[in-house]
Parts: C-alpha cells; structure tokens; sequence
C-alpha cells in the first residue's frame, strides 16, 4: 500500500535547492527545480552523507562530501564516484501544500 504524506509547502523550499525531510526511519531530500518539485532518498548512494548541504545546479543535485552527481528527476548517477542511482518518489502538489508517495 501506498501513502501521500504531506510534507511541506513550496514556500518552503527556495528555488533550485532542497530540505531535508524525515520520516519515520528514513529521511528524504525535496526539490524545487525550475521543472517543479521533486523528491528522492535524503543519502548520497557513495557513502551515505545526506545531500541536504549539496548544491541544486537545474536538475542535478551535486553531493557535498565527493561532488557525486545525481538527475533529480531520475535520480541517475551522472559522475564518478557516485554509481549507484537514487530511488525517487512521485511528488503532487495541491494548492501550495507538497505531498510525496511512500510505500506504507
């Protein structure tokens, strides 16, 4: 089964950046791109530092420990050392309010 679980509002998030977000045992990171808002797994798949102090360049998230690249729409690896893709999740926004879905 899955869940919408509310998570913030767009004003939460500046353009071309992202927030950390926990939930229960797992933390998320969202995005707001100039394609809309995404949402992926909070840890770089390299060597699990969060990627909530990396840098939003359009759609690509830049991790801070070793600058590993991830698509934020896809979550595709895009550069050395990072090889292991991110797992996304769909994201609906209704009025201001942002919602992702997770397994539940």
């Amino acid at each position: 089964m899955t869940n919408w679980i509310h998570v913030c509002t767009t004003d939460d998030i500046d353009e071309e950046d992202l927030i950390r977000w926990d939930h229960g045992d797992k933390t998320y990171a969202i995005y707001n791109t100039d394609d809309g808002f995404f949402a992926t797994d909070g840890y770089c798949t390299h060597e699990q530092q969060h990627l909530e102090d990396g840098i939003v360049i359009g759609k690509v998230i830049e991790c801070p420990l070793h600058q590993g690249r991830f698509d934020i729409q896809s979550g595709k690896a895009l550069s050395a050392p990072v090889c292991v893709d991110l797992i996304t999740y769909p994201v609906k926004l209704e009025g201001d309010e942002i919602f992702i879905q997770i397994a539940g």
